[in-house]
This record gives C-alpha cells, structure tokens and sequence, in this order.
C-alpha cells in the first residue's frame, strides 16, 4: 500500500453563507469576545463545531486550535509488536495504573478511564470505529474501509505560523473540497502512548481544507468535516449544544486541531 502524506490543496469555493446561519455565527463570535466571563458561556475547547454554510471566503468564525502537532504524537509511537503486546482495556485498568505509576483518581488516571470506556463505547447506526494503538495498526484499518491496495492520503491541519493564541477569530481566505468518497477520521487520545480514535460513517461526509489567517495574523491551512447527515447521533453530542441545533435537523461541520487526522483515498 502506498501512503502519501500531502496536506490538502484544492480549489472548489463554496457560496454565501444564509441569514440563519450569519445569525448563530454571530451568537458564538460574541460569546468569545463580549465577555471576560466566556467560560460561563461555553467551554472555549469547543468552538471548533459550525455549519456548512459558515465555509464562505470573507467569512469570520471564533475557532480554537491547541497548540499541538503531530510531532507530539510521532514522539509516543510505540512500534506495533510492542503495542500489541500492551493490554488496552478498561478491565486491565487497575494493572495499567501500576505499570505507568499513575494513582487511582489522578488525572492520568482518569484521562486513561476515559479513553478506555469512549475506545469499548458501541459504534452508532452507520459506524465503524476502532482504537488503534500504533501506527501500522491505524493504516490497517483505514485500508479496510477505504480499500486494499487504494493510495491513502492523509491530510491534517498546518499551523503556517507558529500561533499562541489558542482561540480567536479566523477570516476565511480560501476554500477547497476535497473529493473523497470514503472518510476515516482519526482523534488521538491522552494516554501514556499514542492512541488514536478512528471512525467511519457510511452517511456522507465532506472534506474541506480552509485557509485561514488569524486577527493576530496567524495563519492556518486547516482540515474540517462536515457530517451531512447527524440523524443517528446522540442528542447529548457536544455539537448540538454548541449550535444549538438538533439530530438530523442540519449538517455539522468541526475543524481538526494539527494532532488528528483525515484518511481518504
């Protein structure tokens, strides 16, 4: 199999953005920037959810980048064999805490429980997902699905400029799809060693790569996905807080912070 790994660019510009969708765009820039008391409002780790009509060139939306790469996921890749041999379960939980030192109720402790439970969670209608923890065993499973022997591409989000606001406003200069047939997102998860949340949904979903540059001037070629179709998903998805919308009621779209990724063929 063949793996390259370009970051996107492509050339599609998307139409303008309707009233309703400049309104709720609106309600969360001013919750970003009206108030010292933002937090009150909403977790700033969060705005990274808009709407597909949002993707408009001169368009500005608050989103939030971490400052983390991917370097800082290669640096805790263990080799598959090794990972393998790792167990990667939340009954092995209490054994896990002593092999990495971390006491029950620690942080680390509870980052790693909730890894394990969202990794055993049931996939929903339309889902295929797994916890791969090692490289090779990510691209095994991004190939079941996009296909054996297909070239897989994997796009991620490029900080430009080195950034250190982590949350402010980002104007829209540029907008391109990217036209994937199959799409296997990938989250890393905090635990001791690179643990990655991969998952495919047969409903349609669409890859952008957006130019962005930042009210301080940074400047971000980021990767966003639009879920089209959210009629499946649970009515306590953080994203229909955030829109204030409901399941299957409008397509939810979120960037990618530059640690997770896009596999597509």
């Amino acid at each position: 199999m063949d793996v390259k790994l370009p970051l996107c660019s492509l050339i599609i510009l998307l139409a303008a953005i309707n009233g309703n969708g400049l309104q709720k765009m609106d309600m969360r820039i001013e919750q970003v920037h009206s108030s010292p008391h933002m937090h009150h409002h909403m977790d700033p780790s969060l705005i990274v959810f808009f709407f597909v009509e949002d993707l408009t060139v001169g368009n500005t939306i608050p989103i939030y980048f971490p400052s983390r790469g991917l370097d800082s996921v290669s640096a805790r890749l263990l080799p598959k064999e090794e990972a393998d041999s790792i167990p990667f379960s939340s009954d092995q939980l209490n054994h896990l805490l002593e092999v990495y030192s971390f006491p029950q109720g620690s942080p680390q402790a509870t980052a790693m429980e909730d890894t394990l439970r969202q990794c055993e969670t049931k996939p929903i209608k339309g889902e295929t997902k797994t916890c791969p923890t090692s490289w090779g065993s990510m691209l095994d499973f991004a190939s079941s699905i996009i296909g054996s022997g297909t070239k897989i591409k994997i796009l991620s989000t490029t900080h430009i400029t080195p950034s250190i606001a982590v949350l402010q406003k980002y104007k829209i200069m540029g907008v391109v799809e990217y036209p994937a047939s199959k799409v296997v997102a990938c989250h890393t998860m905090p635990y001791p060693y690179a643990v990655f949340y991969c998952h495919y949904q047969e409903s349609q979903s669409r890859v952008f790569n957006v130019s962005l540059t930042g009210e301080n001037g940074d400047r971000v070629e980021a990767v966003a996905v639009c879920h089209m179709d959210t009629s499946q998903w649970s009515h306590n998805h953080v994203s229909f807080k955030v829109l204030g919308i409901e399941p299957g009621s409008s397509p939810v779209c979120h960037f990618f912070p530059a640690d997770n990724f896009v596999c597509v063929p």
